[in-house]
C-alpha cells in the first residue's frame, strides 16, 4: 500500500512543492473566505458575499428579524447531520459561483431550498395553521398542482417584493472585517 502512495524518487520534490502550495493555498482561502463564520447562525455571515445584501436588508427590516435568522428558514432542522450537510453543499455552491463571478443579479431559490423553506414555514407556524388544509401540503402536492407554497400567498415575507442588487443601493450594513493579510497591510503602510 505504502509503495503506491510514495511518488517515484525523481517526482518527490515537485510533488512536495505542489502539495505544499495546495495546502498553503487551501489554508489561505479558508482564512480569507471567513469559512468558520459559516458554522454559525449569524445573519451577517450571509453578506460575506455581497450579492446577498438585498436579502439581508429586507430580512433586517422584517418582523422575522425578531424571531428567526437566515438558517432558521433556509436550512433543514430535521437533524444536525442533514443541517450541516445542506449548509456545506450550499456554501460550496455559493463560494464557487461568487469566486467565478457567476452570481445572478436576482437570486432565485433552488428546488432543494424551496422544500426546506416550506418545511420550516410549517415548522414555525404550524401551531397557527393547524386547522388550515395548506399545512398538510408538501412539495409533491405543489408540483402536481394540488397545493401552494406558503409564499404563493405571503409573497413579501420576509424579503419583500423586489430584491436585486439595484434595489438596495444605499443600505446600511454591519461593518465587515477587512480580510487583507498582515504582510500586505505592512507593505501598504510602508509606501505611505
Amino acid at each position: 500500500m505504502k509503495q503506491y502512495i510514495k511518488p517515484p524518487k525523481k517526482w518527490r520534490m515537485p510533488v512536495a512543492i505542489l502539495l505544499g502550495a495546495f495546502i498553503g493555498l487551501s489554508i489561505y482561502l479558508f482564512k480569507v473566505s471567513n469559512a468558520t463564520s459559516y458554522l454559525s447562525d449569524a445573519p451577517e455571515t450571509c453578506i460575506n458575499c455581497h450579492v446577498m445584501v438585498p436579502e439581508y436588508a429586507s430580512w433586517n427590516h422584517s418582523s422575522h428579524r425578531e424571531h428567526a435568522n437566515c438558517n432558521d428558514c433556509h436550512v433543514p432542522h430535521d437533524n444536525m447531520i442533514h443541517k450541516y450537510y445542506f449548509k456545506a453543499g450550499d456554501g460550496i455552491r455559493h463560494a464557487t459561483m461568487f469566486t467565478l463571478r457567476k452570481e445572478p443579479e436576482v437570486i432565485k431559490i433552488k428546488e432543494a431550498g424551496i422544500e426546506v423553506v416550506q418545511n420550516n414555514c410549517k415548522r414555525c407556524h404550524g401551531f397557527v395553521n393547524e386547522n388550515i388544509s395548506a399545512n398538510n401540503w408538501n412539495i409533491k402536492d405543489v408540483h402536481s398542482g394540488n397545493g401552494k407554497l406558503c409564499w404563493d400567498c405571503h409573497r413579501e415575507v420576509p424579503h419583500g417584493k423586489v430584491h436585486s442588487l439595484s434595489s438596495t443601493p444605499n443600505v446600511i450594513l454591519p461593518q465587515q472585517k477587512i480580510k487583507t493579510p498582515d504582510w500586505i497591510k505592512k507593505q501598504i503602510e510602508n509606501r505611505k
